[in-house]
This record gives structure tokens, C-alpha cells and sequence, in this order.
């Protein structure tokens, strides 16, 4: 297994220590979260360089990425509805993205065709992540240093990581429609 495989599994891997972190009531766990969260998407930026300028890029790489990114990104959604920090209309709004775009891929593999993640999904990843870890950074500097104070109230905490969540899925919804419309010129969905 090449190492931008091995990358993708290490996300795989780090999705439950990140869960880890952010569930048990630890000293500075929102910061430890962060810093494996942070850790799993460099590493989701890397596979792809590194399977590109090594010539390294296969079929489990372009299949078994995006559901990595899928699996941690969704983990970190259900965490924060867990805290009331999303409601249960934007989770379901992304895992319906990701459920459809999934299978699409799906249907495309059985008739040979690889459909690898567009301009837009990468986009939609990076903003999940760079959103999923300014969130968590909110969260580590409320708990531990009361800062800023306003975000102190959980109403007000919600509604911030609530806006920001939204935009990122809303980002979600529009790549998974240009990956569907793309895919359509590609894959024949009339097959038996």
C-alpha cells in the first residue's frame, strides 16, 4: 500500500481518537480535538500531493478518500448536535448530500467509470475543515478562558456555529449537484 493509501487510512484511524477527545470531559478537550482534527485534514490534503506528484493515484485512493472525508466530517456534525451546536436539519442536509454522491460513485463503478471528487467537493472539504476546527478553537477559548464572554451563552454559541455550519452546507448541497450533473454525462442510470 503506497503511502497516500496509508494517509487515507491514518484519517480513517484518527476519526474515533478525535471522537475520543471531544466527548470525554478532559481538560482542554475542544484544543485536543482540534489539533487530531486538524492533523486528519492535512493529512487529507497530503494523500492527494503526494498520490499526484508521485504518480501514486488509485482506484482505492479515489474511492476510499472521499468516504474518510465523509466519515470524520460527519463525526465532528454529530458531535456538535450532540452539543446543540447544529441542528438536526443541517446534519441530515449533508449526510443526504454525501449519501447521494456516494451513490453515484457507486453506480458508476459497476459500469467501469471512476468519478474522482471535482474542484468543488475539495472546496467543500476544506471549508468543512477549516469551519469544523474555527468552531472547535470557539468552543476551547469559551471553556477555558470565558473569551470572547458573549459566546459564553449556549443560545449564542449555537447560532454562531449553527451560520457557520450552514454555509458549509450549503457548499455541500451545490458540489454534490455539480458532481451529479457532471456524473449524468458520464454514467447511464437507465441500466438494469
Amino acid at each position: 500500500m503506497n503511502i497516500p493509501n496509508q494517509l487515507t487510512i491514518l484519517r480513517i484511524a484518527l476519526t474515533p481518537v478525535f471522537l475520543l477527545f471531544l466527548l470525554l470531559p478532559v481538560p482542554h478537550r475542544f484544543f485536543w480535538a482540534a489539533v487530531v482534527f486538524g492533523l486528519a485534514g492535512i493529512s487529507d490534503s497530503l494523500d492527494g500531493y503526494l498520490a499526484r506528484k508521485n504518480k501514486q493515484v488509485t482506484t482505492f485512493g479515489k474511492l476510499v478518500d472521499p468516504v474518510a472525508d465523509k466519515l470524520l466530517t460527519t463525526a465532528a456534525l454529530l458531535a456538535f448536535l450532540r452539543f446543540g451546536w447544529c441542528d438536526i436539519w443541517l446534519v441530515l442536509l449533508v449526510l443526504a448530500r454525501e449519501f447521494l454522491v456516494t451513490s453515484v460513485r457507486m453506480v458508476a463503478t459497476t459500469q467501469g467509470v471512476i468519478i474522482p471528487a471535482n474542484v468543488w467537493g475539495k472546496i467543500k472539504t476544506v471549508a468543512q475543515i477549516v469551519t469544523v476546527l474555527l468552531v472547535l478553537l470557539l468552543a476551547e477559548s469559551v471553556a477555558s478562558f470565558g473569551f470572547p464572554a458573549w459566546l459564553g451563552n449556549s443560545t449564542h454559541f449555537a447560532w454562531v456555529s449553527g451560520g457557520l455550519l450552514w454555509m458549509t452546507a450549503i457548499l455541500a448541497v451545490a458540489s454534490g449537484a455539480a458532481y451529479v450533473w457532471n456524473a449524468a454525462k458520464v454514467v447511464n442510470f437507465n441500466t438494469r
